[in-house]
């Protein structure tokens, strides 16, 4: 069974990570918009399953960090229900996804768990390398992909050397590893997919890895480099649109957050839009801003009706769009100075799209939506969250969206 038939079953609305949403912003005004937010610590994402279900997963820190998940009410963020101390380990950021046979999936540290709707545990799994694992996708035969996190942490150095990274086949209802695969080196990104193939971006390369239902076969033939200029640094998670892969690099610095990302950046080349044809593995890099010290955490956004490709520079605190034309190549249509550095959200029928800008004066992170087009501006309002979101969006069951950041959980409203 693939994820769960809902609007929004995963981080990014799927393994694709298209991080967009039909008709979310639908009857938008700004006139009658609102926020609301609650203190939420750890939260990284919520997800939507049954119509009106909201589920929010969230960590504690540390070695031994533990998951936990909650229900929530859609339109007040009251908790509703919870379940909590769910084994995990080293902390990054894990995963949650609603499953197409109606559980509920959460990987974190080193561990994996299945949990009813009710968030009855009904099965666990400890993963087999001491090191976190940064989330999972969903193949369309209901397995779950996930892999080891190849870069480095909070307080950790250079010379942590993460080991090349292996992918893992989870069966959906016992979690038992059912096949595995060894890249040749590590990778930072969560995975990303097109059907039960599987795209992972390594430190220097793409790898392209086949599920067969059976097997996992790293794709010999497919390995395209994109770190090919000085001082430039490993990439992020990849969008898969318009026959190729879209990521952002120069990740080096991610490791020290310290509630925003702004300055945070060691590449001393600048960051860059890289896009990966899936045919030819053809690699082309377009600078977001052209300064050095620039840094990111996650993904571009590519929508592929209009052509635009959305990128952002965190560490520089700059965001741009880019034309796509038919050959892949692009043209820049719009630039603005803003902090952002979270996923995005949008939407493709109105062309809007939620980001988000940190206010490092006041400490405030601030919900901006804009036009895609144009890059015009049209909303801006306080999220209550002092940190800057480095996380994942999502929409609601109505007129509402989610935010969060490692601290508040945020919803606006209209």
């Amino acid at each position: 069974m693939s994820p769960f038939p809902s609007p929004w079953p995963a981080e990014d609305g799927g393994p694709d990570r298209l991080q967009a949403s039909p008709g979310v912003f639908a009857g938008f005004d700004v006139a009658s918009a609102s926020v609301i937010s609650r203190d939420a610590p750890g939260a990284t994402m919520a997800v939507l399953r049954a119509p009106g279900e909201v589920f929010l997963l969230g960590h504690t820190i540390g070695e031994d960090a533990t998951a936990w998940v909650e229900r929530i009410d859609p339109e007040t963020l009251e908790v509703l229900d919870r379940v909590e101390g769910l084994a995990g380990g080293p902390t990054w950021p894990g995963g949650l996804a609603a499953h197409g046979d109606g559980s509920l999936h959460v990987v974190f540290g080193n561990h994996a768990h299945r949990l009813s709707a009710g968030l009855e545990v009904e099965a666990t799994a400890r993963l087999p390398r001491e090191r976190p694992y940064n989330s999972f996708v969903t193949l369309p035969d209901g397995h779950l992909v996930t892999k080891d996190f190849g870069g480095r942490r909070p307080g950790e150095t250079d010379s942590a050397v993460a080991p090349p990274c292996e992918l893992l086949v989870l069966d959906p209802v016992t979690l038992a590893v059912v096949a595995s695969a060894e890249l040749g080196e590590p990778s930072v990104a969560r995975l990303s997919a097109d059907g039960a193939t599987v795209y992972a971006v390594g430190h220097t390369a793409l790898w392209r890895v086949g599920w067969d239902g059976t097997d996992l076969v790293v794709d010999p033939d497919f390995r395209p480099v994109y770190r090919i200029i000085d001082g430039q640094t490993h990439g992020w998670d990849a969008v898969i649109a318009l026959g190729a892969a879209w990521f952002l690099d120069d990740g080096a610095g991610s490791e020290n957050y310290a509630g925003t990302l702004r300055g945070q950046g060691s590449s001393t080349a600048p960051l860059h839009l890289v896009r990966i044809a899936l045919d030819t593995g053809d690699v082309s890099l377009t600078e977001v801003c052209g300064r050095a010290g620039g840094v990111v955490a996650n993904p571009p956004l590519v929508d592929p009706v209009r052509r635009i490709a959305l990128a952002y520079d965190t560490g520089n605190g700059v965001m741009a769009a880019f034309d796509i034309a038919d050959d892949g190549s692009l043209t820049r249509r719009w630039e603005v100075d803003q902090d952002h550095g979270s996923h995005l959200l949008a939407d493709p029928a109105s062309g809007l799209v939620l980001t988000l800008d940190h206010d490092g004066e006041r400490w405030m992170e601030e919900i901006v939506l804009r036009d895609i087009d144009t890059g015009d501006e049209r909303a801006r309002l306080d999220s209550g969250s002092p940190l800057q979101s480095v996380l994942f969006p999502a929409p609601g069951w109505g007129r509402q969206v989610y935010v969060c950041t490692f601290s508040t959980l945020t919803s606006l409203t209209w």
